[in-house]
């Protein structure tokens, strides 16, 4: 259900709960609030108006956020891999096209007149291997220490969510973004979506649970929030 507090857009999902639960979600600042299903509409609205300051604290500050620039696979242009800085070389060659990580740059070797497009989803698909190279330990070390058991993790790009987890399936998904953060930030994320598989939304025995597994959580949270996010129209 969709709700409009003036002019900002709140998502509402009625579930099986006790608390209603409000959340400002990276980077777009979109919100969203879970309510109890016996809780009435106007109910919840009264909450969200009652927390309407806070919300747009939030929603400022993921505004302020630095944006990259666009990107166009250029020769020279900066790229980040695992928080660090690199410079992308382009080598035009008769040969597979293929990505390779040097001390300081990216090596993009790509066909004759290879298009903005392409170089785009070669370079994604590199990040998507990137990621997947590294997730499994993260999880196989977390579900020892969570008790947590992780069926399928993949990775996609997303708009609005860092993560995101089905709890009945015990399934995981990480947005692609995250191979250009510090690999911290990518384990405080896979760390946020298992604990999600104990307890499904953002309350006080989701934070209890995350002080005890990862007690500098909201450190790796805030450095995250802190880095430039992809350019790109951040839409609700």
């Amino acid at each position: 259900m969709k709700m409009l507090l003036g002019d900002i857009p709140v998502d509402v999902v009625k579930k099986d709960i006790k608390n209603v639960h409000l959340s400002v979600h990276p980077p777009a600042g979109s919100v969203r609030i879970s309510a109890p299903r016996a809780m009435n509409d106007d109910s919840i609205r009264c909450f969200a108006l009652s927390r309407l300051g806070w919300i747009r604290k939030q929603q400022h500050k993921f505004i302020q956020q630095d944006r990259e620039t666009p990107r166009e696979y250029l020769e020279r242009e900066s790229h980040f891999v695992w928080g660090e800085r690199r410079l992308l070389r382009i080598e035009e060659k008769e040969a597979t096209p293929s990505i390779q990580l040097q001390h300081r740059s990216i090596l993009m070797q790509v066909r004759p007149g290879t298009g903005t497009e392409k170089k785009q989803q070669l370079l994604d698909d590199w990040y998507r291997q990137q990621l997947k190279s590294v997730i499994p330990e993260f999880i196989t070390n977390w579900e020892k220490k969570t008790g947590v058991q992780v069926t399928e993790f993949g990775v996609r790009k997303m708009k609005t969510r860092w993560g995101t987890c089905n709890p009945q399936a015990k399934r995981i998904w990480l947005n692609l973004e995250l191979a250009k953060k510090p690999k911290e930030c990518l384990e405080y994320i896979v760390v946020h979506e298992m604990v999600h598989l104990i307890e499904p939304t953002h309350n006080k025995h989701f934070a209890e649970l995350m002080n005890t597994f990862l007690p500098q959580w909201k450190h790796y949270r805030d450095l995250l929030n802190r880095l430039p996010v992809r350019h790109e129209d951040w839409g609700y």
